[in-house]
């Protein structure tokens, strides 16, 4: 089977793919032939061995994949060979065929295309559950989500709009703030025109935000300190920007505030359910029209490296997926 492979710590643009041998599940795993995986920024990080988790050579990167189960192993009784389904990886998505375990392995509804399921899990369910289990959204809030137009942030802003909140969307450029409009923000900020505190105190009549997803880092998670709102949570979903912010714990003190972290692949170790529960949530929404993936570009696992180049280089909106070219038996 072909399959991007990295032998050791590599670049992104310097990615090759291989032949190489198809791998039988062992008890409780699945081998899927897989159809599309998302890009993800922590895919870009773990070739360069840059991400917290560093798995052992020879690996292929691809957090998420959606294909058809071609072979179960033992103990497996909840999927079946053919089952439609996406899966979170952690690693190994962008391959023809790759071998997870079982419980990372959910069905998709039949109005579900491999495509949208193959861009829905890590961003998805990473907003989801910064939202709801971690930073307590709720109805009538007042959500500010920073790189609104980015993989994670479009899920934010349309998972905040189906909770009923009023959403500010931040990004740079009138084309990205569009497309987070179109998707939910009912305000948007261009942060490389505007100021951003001074405009979200303008729209929130000085009172600030009740939640700040914030995927960005550096120099936004700054600002964002200075425009929550007493008892707001800010949520740290990553760094972009590359600078890891300090919170001077002054500001949190004064305001009742809290930051927290939203470590999203660590549920499935540390508790399952958590996700379990989130992606019954966002199943029921997607099936309902309430979600839509916005993909922004797709390439062929051969050019896997030119998708990351995207990505790097901030062209992109939404995600991007690369697809295998198997062809869907069902």
């Amino acid at each position: 089977m072909r399959a991007v492979v990295v032998r050791q710590w590599t670049k992104p643009e310097d990615l090759k793919v291989e032949s190489v041998p198809v791998v039988d599940p062992g008890p409780g795993q699945v081998r899927i032939a897989i159809h599309a995986a998302g890009l993800n920024f922590a895919d870009t990080l773990m070739v360069q061995g840059k991400y917290q988790e560093k798995p052992p050579f020879p690996f292929s990167p691809g957090l998420e994949a959606a294909g058809e189960v071609e072979a179960a192993g033992e103990g497996v009784t909840d999927l079946k060979e053919g089952d439609r389904v996406m899966a979170l990886t952690g690693h190994g998505g962008f391959a023809e065929r790759c071998v997870v375990d079982a419980v990372r392995v959910l069905k998709i509804p039949a109005s579900m295309g491999y495509v949208d399921a193959a861009a829905f899990p890590v961003a998805y369910g990473t907003s989801h559950v910064a939202l709801r289990h971690r930073g307590h959204l709720c109805q009538d809030e007042t959500l500010v989500v920073h790189g609104a137009a980015g993989g994670v942030g479009l899920t934010a802003v349309q998972i905040g709009k189906v909770i009923g909140a009023r959403v500010i969307g931040t990004a740079r450029g009138q084309e990205k703030l569009a497309i987070a409009q179109a998707n939910g923000a009912e305000e948007t900020i261009d942060y490389s025109e505007e100021d951003v505190r001074q405009r979200v105190l303008d729209i929130t009549d000085g009172k600030g935000a009740n939640v700040i997803y914030d995927p960005v880092g550096g120099d936004m998670f700054d600002i964002s300190l200075r425009c929550i709102a007493w008892e707001g949570r800010l949520l740290v979903i990553g760094f972009a920007t590359g600078r890891i912010p300090q919170a001077p714990a002054n500001y949190l003190l004064l305001k009742n505030a809290a930051a927290v972290g939203v470590f999203w692949g660590a549920y499935m170790k540390k508790d399952p359910s958590v996700i379990v529960r989130s992606f019954e949530e966002l199943m029921g929404w997607y099936d309902e029209g309430l979600l839509s993936p916005h993909i922004s570009a797709t390439f062929d696992l051969e050019e896997t490296p030119a998708a990351m180049e995207m990505l790097l280089a901030r062209k992109s909106t939404g995600k991007i997926v690369v697809t295998t070219g198997i062809t869907a038996r069902n």
